[in-house]
């Protein structure tokens, strides 16, 4: 319906004056469907559970400071200190339990105060919830994908060291090893690790802690891993082929002089797309038992053309071409080989909202323990996100070569902007305790589409 100007232009004055009263305001209306979903998961209790050894517990417990952390990234704050800017937030005390918030300096001394036996717990409660969803999905083929991830500070924390870093050389570090499943985009486990180790430092065990979980979870169930080349070592393929787990990692080809020579006398590739080709030979490195399936894999790229140019009207190229070989026990055709290998580049955009949407590469403390807890908040803060998701929405796609999420999954900042950062009052008109927002039909549909999803779901 068209509008006339009378109707919709209007003409305002300045606000002079401004009042801040105590009020049953909040600016997050919308964490209420994360509140439904801690209920439907009982996380209190089970967060609970891991602090029941401690011998003295704060006047707020250390599960309510933990999930305190846990909403303070889903709201999109970083710093401790942050959490002055909502401390009188009716919707967060709710979601806690609690009548009031702790302050600063008492989430900082409950952090500090927690001991490994409390962090070792949290991660196997981390670990659980991914499994458990993992066996709702029943699925027939479950992908993990291993890789690490610098995380720098200017801090001197416990733990930090100088190490790899292409951004921001010299700069000291934690360097976490972390395991994610492909189909649900959950992270199942962390490995804490400084900044100054190889991406093959302690991962035999890591993997084959992780495996045995999701084994334990989904015993019907195929296992297959991916990872670069930073974890190529005859030890580490033969454990993975000792526990019946299909692979594929990439090779540092450049360092066997025997595979360059293989792709130079190369003359015939089998085609894969219009951009790639592929051939593969049974090959081991001299220091390595016995032989293994080897991918020879080139993609026609466009070089630019070094040098001063003549023409103005376009920029010359040449063509050329980029390698990469992958070793393997999987007895897939070619074409299904590499797309399941590339797959893995979805990890990378993971890591990406990990450190963008969840504040994983924020270092909050000086303390080993206090930071391990904080990058435990942000993978609990990922994994809640993608579980509303999942028990809310059907899946979008099957399982592909690629082996591509399940879902859609709409990022955490999305569900912010859209959802979360709502403006609301509590209020009791008769005596029933009722949240009200402001009317709009897209925001309503979409809240009331996630909380009875979830009342079903429970």
């Amino acid at each position: 319906m068209k509008s006339s100007r009378a109707r919709v232009r209007s003409n305002t004055r300045e606000i002079g004056q401004i009042v801040f009263e105590d009020q049953r305001l909040t600016a997050f209306a919308g964490l209420m469907i994360f509140h439904r979903l801690f209920r439907v998961l009982d996380l209190k209790a089970s967060l609970g559970r891991c602090f029941r050894h401690l011998t003295t517990t704060p006047i707020f417990g250390h599960a309510r400071v933990f999930l305190l952390l846990v909403v303070h990234l889903l709201l999109g704050f970083r710093e401790l200190r942050q959490l002055r800017y909502y401390a009188e937030d009716p919707m967060v005390a709710r979601v806690l339990g609690l009548s009031r918030l702790p302050d600063v300096a008492t989430v900082s001394r409950t952090l500090s105060s927690l001991d490994a036996r409390s962090v070792e717990s949290l991660a196997m409660l981390n670990a659980e919830q991914v499994c458990e969803r993992l066996a709702a999905l029943a699925l027939e083929q479950v992908t993990l994908d291993f890789d690490g991830s610098v995380v720098g500070t200017r801090r001197h924390a416990e733990g930090t060291a100088v190490g790899f870093n292409p951004r921001r050389k010299g700069q000291r570090s934690y360097y976490p090893q972390l395991c994610t499943v492909a189909q649900t985009g959950q992270v199942l486990a962390v490995l804490p690790r400084p900044g100054n180790v190889h991406d093959s430092n302690g991962a035999r065990a890591f993997i084959g802690a992780c495996i045995e979980r999701v084994r334990q979870a989904l015993p019907e169930a195929g296992i297959e891993v991916r990872m670069d080349s930073a974890f190529f070592s005859d030890e580490l393929v033969s454990d993975l082929e000792a526990l019946g787990v299909g692979y594929s990692l990439s090779v540092a080809f450049e360092h066997f002089a025997e595979l360059k020579e293989r792709i130079d006398q190369r003359r015939r590739w089998s085609r894969i797309d219009r951009e790639r080709s592929a051939f593969e030979r049974r090959w081991a490195p001299k220091s390595w038992s016995r032989r293994r399936r080897f991918v020879f894999v080139r993609q026609q790229v466009q070089r630019p053309i070094k040098g001063p140019l003549q023409l103005d009207l376009f920029q010359p190229r040449e063509q050329g071409f980029d390698f990469k070989v992958i070793v393997t026990n999987k007895a897939e055709a070619l074409a299904h080989l590499v797309a399941f290998h590339d797959g893995r580049g979805a990890q990378e955009g993971l890591f990406a909202e990990l450190k963008a949407d969840n504040g994983f590469a924020y270092v909050p403390t000086r303390t080993w323990l206090g930071n391990r807890t904080y990058m435990l908040a942000a993978v609990f803060a990922h994994n809640l996100t993608r579980e509303l998701q999942m028990r809310t929405h059907s899946p979008t796609r099957s399982d592909s070569s690629k082996r591509t999420a399940l879902w859609d999954f709409r990022r955490l900042d999305t569900l912010r902007q859209n959802l979360l950062h709502r403006a609301g009052r509590i209020i009791r008109p008769q005596g029933r305790l009722t949240l009200s927002m402001n009317a709009n039909n897209r925001v309503q549909k979409e809240l009331l589409q996630y909380l009875e999803a979830l009342d079903v779901a429970a």
